[in-house]
């Protein structure tokens, strides 16, 4: 029998006893946000290095260049004294090396005897001649030397390389040498009046002064100068050792024009400009941040194409990318050659960041901040 105290249980009793607890939300994995964060990174750095291309490229490439020149001797002979040790800082003017001077003495002598011949048809004395012709070569080879260096002198003038009084230094010299050169010319004019209307312009005395004049000249030339300031390397010259004219002697490297080559990438160049600043880092130099300037940035290079039966050879690639080409950017030190360190040589490793669009703004104090942290790892490296 059913107790009819026992109440029917209610509709919404039910539902509520059939509905079970929910289960706790399962555990959020943390995979996802360390996934998340370093694609954050990554775009973060793209756009990062794309703007640094941009706003402030730099170069780990960069090369310390310099005109370096090979000197050869105008004349051929046997070498009878070299001047000079490796490595050493030379003046201009200064010797460097000697040919055996014995050929061209014997050949001046014999100038100075078909001068003395010709004159003899004047019953002139040719003394005062051969002294006044040999002054005017010596003057004129000397204003030949004064004049390429003070012309090299007033181009790194003009580029701020070196000081107004060295340039202003360089052209009194040259009007020296000049003012010598035109007192030797009046003395030789003077020697040649003295032969009269017959021997001023006789043909045969003529002839016979401009042979004496090449002899005299090559004789000169048996001494190897300095062209200017600089230092000379490679030396391996020795007595007795003979060389012909126009052979590469020895190496010599302007002390006075130095600057770094660095290679940057096509698209790094879009806001680069003659004039932006330059911080560069030698490694010659560890710890140490240089001031410079673009100075000029490379109109071309060869990319390496060949040609065989006058046409160009096709260059087959198996690479996914081609590499970048790189374009050659000069840069030059703020303050010129007195702000060169001496440890620096020539084709030493430079790091440089440009800084296309200022020093002031955000990527650029990033690059700098990074430079200098380089810096001082560059003490172990």
């Amino acid at each position: 029998m059913t107790d009819d105290n026992e109440a029917d249980p209610s509709p919404d009793a039910e539902i509520l006893h059939n509905i079970e607890p929910e289960p706790d939300a399962a555990p959020r994995n943390p995979a996802k946000r360390v996934a998340l964060g370093v694609v954050v990174l990554l775009l973060a750095l793209t756009l990062l290095y794309a703007l640094s291309d941009r706003m402030a490229p730099s170069s780990s490439r960069g090369i310390v260049s310099a005109h370096v020149a090979q000197i050869a001797p105008r004349v051929s002979g046997e070498v009878t004294e070299v001047m000079v040790e490796d490595d050493a800082v030379v003046q201009a003017g200064d010797a460097l090396f000697t040919l055996d001077a014995r050929p061209f003495e014997l050949a001046q002598r014999q100038a100075e005897a078909s001068l003395a011949t010709a004159t003899q048809g004047v019953n002139a004395s040719s003394a005062s001649l051969v002294a006044a012709q040999a002054a005017v070569t010596q003057a004129r080879s000397s204003l030949d030397t004064v004049r390429s260096d003070a012309d090299r002198t007033a181009r790194l003038e003009e580029r701020g390389i070196v000081a107004k009084a060295q340039g202003e230094a360089a052209r009194a010299k040259v009007s020296d040498a000049e003012a010598r050169l035109q007192s030797a010319e009046a003395n030789l004019a003077a020697a040649r009046a003295q032969l009269g209307p017959d021997g001023a312009e006789n043909p045969a005395i003529l002839a016979a002064e401009a042979q004496l004049e090449r002899a005299q000249y090559d004789l000169a030339s048996t001494t190897i100068r300095a062209p200017h300031y600089g230092v000379v390397t490679n030396v391996t010259l020795s007595a007795g050792q003979f060389i012909g004219a126009g052979n590469p002697a020895l190496t010599f490297i302007d002390a006075d024009a130095a600057w770094v080559t660095i290679d940057l990438r096509e698209n790094q160049l879009q806001d680069v400009a003659a004039g932006d600043p330059v911080h560069l880092l030698f490694d010659a130099v560890p710890g140490q941040i240089f001031d410079g300037r673009v100075q000029s940035i490379a109109w071309g290079i060869n990319p390496g194409r060949s040609v065989q039966g006058g046409l160009i050879v096709n260059q087959p690639s198996n690479r996914w990318f081609e590499p970048a080409r790189r374009i050659p950017v000069r840069v030059e030190l703020t303050g010129g050659m007195e702000a060169w360190p001496r440890q620096v040589r020539v084709g030493g490793k430079v790091h440089a960041v440009v800084f296309a669009d200022g020093t002031g703004n955000p990527i650029a104090l990033v690059a700098r901040g990074l430079q200098r942290l380089r810096s001082w790892t560059s003490f172990l490296h």
